[in-house]
């Protein structure tokens, strides 16, 4: 843990924090572009009400306040990791439907899954920077979906994007949070920081 205080951690960590905020700006301006498309191309009314749907990650949290950064990186992590097969399993279900008929699309979920997977690694490291090592993978990814109907599979698509959104904003949040100043010693991390 003591690594995890010096100063050239803190530095990188800050770093690591700015970048990550960074990533997640552009990933949530990406997926509100994507989200845009995916709704014309879907030809799903754009203020549909989505119900939570079992294996997507909600970012809203109770007591956010009280979290750790530490705590905040896991959910992070196993957020973006479902989401990565989510998105994958997106992919694959659009190729199916329309093969390369829009292929316009497809690039964006790729893109967009790329991006995803690149944060995911980014905040691997910055657990490891945390000295509080990075957890597996196993359980992490939702499990197989029943199969859907199409239109169900459009529904789930458009709350997996829009929870997505949110979850970007809450990264931002997060990392902001784990880029101020520890706070001092015998303090109680986490219980100090306001939202």
């Amino acid at each position: 843990m003591a690594a995890a205080d010096s100063p050239s951690a803190a530095l990188r960590r800050r770093d690591l924090c700015s970048r990550g905020i960074r990533l997640a700006g552009k990933m949530r301006a990406d997926v509100v572009d994507l989200l845009d498309a995916y709704v014309e191309q879907q030809g799903l009314d754009a203020s549909a009400s989505v119900a939570a749907m079992e294996g997507v990650p909600l970012a809203a949290v109770e007591r956010w306040d009280e979290q750790t950064g530490t705590q905040r990186l896991q959910e992070n992590l196993a957020a973006y990791r479902a989401f990565r097969a989510l998105l994958a399993q997106m992919l694959e279900e659009q190729r199916e439907q329309l093969g390369e008929a829009e292929e316009g699309l497809g690039r964006a979920l790729a893109a967009v899954l790329l991006q995803v997977s690149a944060f995911a690694y980014h905040l691997e490291e910055l657990l490891r920077l945390e000295s509080r090592g990075v957890p597996g993978e196993e359980g992490d990814a939702p499990p197989p979906p029943p199969r859907l109907s199409l239109f169900e599979q459009k529904l789930r698509g458009l709350g997996v994007l829009r929870e997505l959104a949110q979850w970007a904003v809450r990264s931002v949040r997060d990392l902001r949070q784990l880029a101020k100043p520890s706070p001092a010693p015998g303090a109680a991390p986490g219980l100090a920081e306001s939202p």
